[in-house]
């Protein structure tokens, strides 16, 4: 089922953030029922993350009945288990998760839901079908790029590839988009290099270093999200070197600022807010009885010089941007 959201982020002004020592003083119900829910974001010091754990914020404000109180998985398998472990013990009714490894999350999924607590995933899905899930749709999220990146990319490039996390869906499933719909039909393109950078802006940078070493030019950067990609452009601009074309995913503040300024060439929008709004709607209905269509998809809208002017207005009125 593929639904659009609207188009706009909502930040929270009191994102809780915890460790699993405070698990024990989770927030008590108040004047009748409360349905208490377990954000796990897979890492608030990644971008994209922190704006989708503020938007689940903002939006449970709709559900009078509902309180979320968010957790930071920091990209640790261990400590998202733990976190998952912790909301059933606590007593949460709801996990709502952001899973960081698509296979590694299944067993405390699955532990969670045999123990009476409902589980949706939101920006990734476990690899269980039966999870409720809301996501975008990682080949599509490439090919919007991937099919602009056709016509743009030199004859014989050189092309470097950042990848997120191993094991992570949304990444394999993005570098698969790329390989239909720009790979397979540039078959003069070289990669010269391809690596796991984990969504991490410092890991892109530092890759992307070593790739200017060792290539004498590096014709594109073709990035699974924005925050890699902002780290090789950072690298890029750090060593006088002309900027090459650059694509990523996310739609940040950040990556918008870039294709404004020239460094970045487009990326496709993953609206925070899409699937914040989709994903605690689903995640009330469930808590209420309701029966719900799953899994759902936000769509992917591609950004470029020629419409970046709304998305940078879309952050101003958020307060990403000044």
């Amino acid at each position: 089922m593929k639904l659009t959201g609207k188009l706009a982020l909502c930040l929270a002004s009191a994102c809780l953030l915890t460790s699993t020592a405070a698990w024990s003083q989770a927030p008590a119900p108040k004047n009748g029922k409360t349905y208490r829910i377990a954000y796990i974001a897979r890492a608030q010091g990644d971008s994209f993350a922190a704006w989708l754990a503020d938007a689940v914020v903002k939006e449970s404000k709709k559900y009078p009945d509902t309180q979320v109180t968010v957790f930071d998985g920091q990209s640790k398998n261990e400590l998202i288990a733990s976190h998952i472990e912790n909301a059933v013990t606590g007593k949460y009714d709801l996990i709502l998760l952001q899973p960081f490894d698509s296979e590694a999350q299944v067993a405390p999924v699955r532990d969670a839901v045999k123990a009476g607590v409902k589980v949706v995933t939101v920006n990734n899905r476990v690899n269980d079908p039966s999870i409720p899930a809301v996501d975008a749709d990682p080949i599509q999220q490439a090919e919007v790029n991937a099919k602009l990146a056709v016509k743009q990319v030199p004859q014989n490039a050189r092309v470097v590839v950042l990848m997120g996390p191993a094991g992570n869906m949304h990444s394999d499933k993005r570098r698969e988009g790329w390989k239909k719909y720009f790979f397979d039909q540039r078959k003069d393109v070289r990669i010269v290099g391809e690596q796991i950078a984990n969504w991490n802006k410092d890991e892109g940078m530092r890759l992307m270093e070593d790739w200017q070493q060792a290539n004498a030019r590096i014709d594109a950067i073709v990035s699974m999200n924005d925050n890699m990609a902002a780290g090789a452009l950072e690298a890029v601009k750090g060593s006088g070197k002309p900027f090459p074309f650059a694509y990523g995913v996310d739609g940040t503040a950040e990556a918008c600022l870039k294709i404004k300024s020239g460094e970045m060439t487009s990326n496709s929008l993953q609206s925070a807010y899409a699937l914040a709004e989709l994903s605690v709607k689903m995640s009330h209905d469930l808590l209420t009885g309701q029966k719900v269509a799953t899994p759902q998809f936000i769509t992917a809208e591609l950004i470029t010089k020629d419409n970046v002017d709304k998305f940078i207005q879309m952050h101003k009125e958020l307060g990403n941007l000044k």
